[in-house]
């Protein structure tokens, strides 16, 4: 059987038990990709017994479909070894506009510019998941040709967030207009991230490592805000390293004095 008869140009694969419950449990009106079928490894029946139980239950009560499969089948229509047997048909994932009623009054929003590479993008996702971020607005380009990658490497954390897109004119408008900041990560005319204040609302720019941030941007920026290193480097971090460093330091700056305890 041809993998397209399986999964079709209109359609993507999640891989991996953690991609498929992250999209499980995401309520629809953040995420309204369906799941058409899930593939499980026959091998697996007895040791992801529970998983299938999960899997079978939320079946019924979604109306998407569950087959058995040999190990080579999974194995052929995944693009690595961590599948874990497991695997899910689904459709695309609606990315709506940005608009005022999507910005949150007193949020966090991260606008990944330049950011092409679906594994340097989904670490970056999962960290800014785990950051606390209200939102990421995408630049227009095709996010769901690598839909599946991206979920894998967030550890299916892109399925959870609110994604919406914009291009750089729509985005300073928009987020102006709502009494946001603008930071940009940069070197020229920066300071210190760690120096500069960081209160919501905030919105923050981020370049990819082979192009940068537009000038629209640059001009539109409060300020422009750089990560210093603990030695000698000439090097630069890598922009899901670096969407982690500024992510984490701007949640620390507006946790709540008391809020000692992870969640």
């Amino acid at each position: 059987m041809e993998k397209n008869q399986i999964v079709s140009d209109a359609e993507i694969l999640l891989e991996g038990m953690t991609s498929v419950s992250a999209l499980l449990n995401t309520p629809p009106e953040i995420n309204d990709r369906r799941i058409l079928r899930v593939l499980i490894d026959r091998t697996k029946r007895r040791s992801k017994a529970a998983e299938i139980g999960y899997l079978t239950a939320k079946s019924h009560e979604r109306g998407f479909s569950v087959a058995f499969v040999d190990p080579a089948e999974i194995d052929r229509l995944t693009s690595g070894m961590t599948h874990g047997g497991i695997a899910a048909v689904c459709t695309d994932r609606t990315i709506p506009p940005l608009c005022a009623g999507r910005i949150k009054p007193n949020g966090f929003y991260v606008y990944p510019e330049g950011m092409e590479d679906p594994y340097n993008f989904g670490n970056a996702l999962r960290s800014l998941y785990a950051a606390g971020v209200s939102g990421v607005v995408l630049p227009p380009r095709n996010w769901m040709n690598a839909a599946g990658v991206v979920a894998k490497s967030s550890a299916g954390t892109s399925e959870k967030l609110e994604l919406t897109v914009a291009d750089p004119d729509t985005l300073v408008r928009e987020f102006r207009a709502a009494g946001y900041r603008i930071l940009s990560a940069g070197i020229r005319d920066s300071v210190s991230v760690f120096d500069e204040p960081l209160c919501y609302p905030l919105l923050l720019v981020v370049g990819g490592e082979k192009r940068g941030i537009s000038r629209k941007i640059l001009d539109a920026s409060d300020a422009i805000v750089r990560v210093d290193y603990g030695r000698e480097f000439r090097g630069s971090l890598s922009s899901s390293a670096a969407c982690a460093v500024l992510a984490f330091e701007i949640f620390r700056q507006n946790r709540p004095s008391g809020d000692k305890k992870a969640k």
